[in-house]
């Protein structure tokens, strides 16, 4: 919702409007676009013109490890030269000089994960980062680097992965249990199954709704008879909790200790 195709002034009142009732965390990453860095390039335009005497109270965050440039050095990866160049350029873009965390977007099984803590400690070193965090790492591999940061002092400090009611990989993977163990937060993506768990589909597919403005995330196959059948009731349930269906999955995340926060990627303010 921060790309090429979308309204300027609307990126801006979703952000304004956010900050306005207590958010104070952005997250964005070098790859969100969908034309590579346009995100970094909207939010920096909106922090530059509004926020900049906010920064204090902001925890700004980024990533890197999907394709970026082309070339040898931009492609998905964990390397040294990868992140180091990646953060230099997404703090250009949005006009920073450090953001709070910056993550390891996925897991780069041919980049050494010695490798990629040593340059995350370094990043945090030089002032370029406070924070590190891994994304989309399974129990297994974020058990592996844990120790890496330790070795290297490296302060990671959350995992960032997709979960909602419908999508419980962290469960199945470890990733869950690994975080509460070492004492690492989880903060979830996707935490309304890109709208689904909202009343927005209950009556069938609004026409400005992601499934038919933006099918890249949620495409018209994911609302199946059975998902329909599944989202009404939940909302049942909500409804005799006195929430919407929004507000409960929300709750349902938030009730774990080991998720610290749920990112929402609203289109609208």
């Amino acid at each position: 919702n921060f790309g090429v195709n979308n309204a300027y002034d609307t990126m801006k009142e979703i952000i304004l409007t956010a900050f306005d009732h207590g958010v104070t965390h952005f997250d964005l990453a070098n790859n969100y676009g969908p034309e590579p860095g346009r995100a970094e390039i909207n939010f920096g335009r909106i922090f530059k013109e509004n926020l900049r005497p906010y920064r204090d109270q902001l925890i700004i965050s980024t990533k890197a490890g999907y394709e970026m440039w082309p070339g040898p050095y931009g492609g998905r990866g964990g390397s040294r030269k990868y992140l180091t160049a990646s953060l230099d350029q997404s703090l250009q873009r949005m006009g920073l000089e450090y953001v709070d965390i910056f993550y390891h977007h996925c897991m780069t099984p041919d980049t050494p994960l010695k490798e990629t803590a040593l340059c995350l400690a370094d990043l945090v070193r030089r002032g370029k980062t406070l924070y590190v965090g891994m994304s989309n790492y399974d129990g297994k591999t974020m058990h592996r680097m844990y120790h890496k940061c330790d070795d290297v002092q490296a302060p990671f400090v959350i995992n960032q992965n997709r979960y909602s009611i419908f999508d419980r990989t962290v469960e199945k993977n470890k990733l869950l249990k690994e975080a509460r163990d070492k004492g690492k937060g989880v903060i979830c993506f996707s935490p309304l199954a890109q709208g689904l768990l909202t009343n927005r589909y209950l009556d069938g597919i609004p026409s400005d709704s992601r499934i038919a403005v933006d099918p890249r995330f949620l495409k018209h196959s994911a609302l199946t008879p059975e998902r329909l059948q599944q989202i009404r009731e939940l909302n049942d349930i909500a409804i005799e909790r006195g929430q919407t269906l929004a507000e409960m999955s929300l709750a349902w995340l938030l009730h774990d200790d080991a998720v610290t926060s749920v990112l929402a990627g609203a289109s609208k303010p």
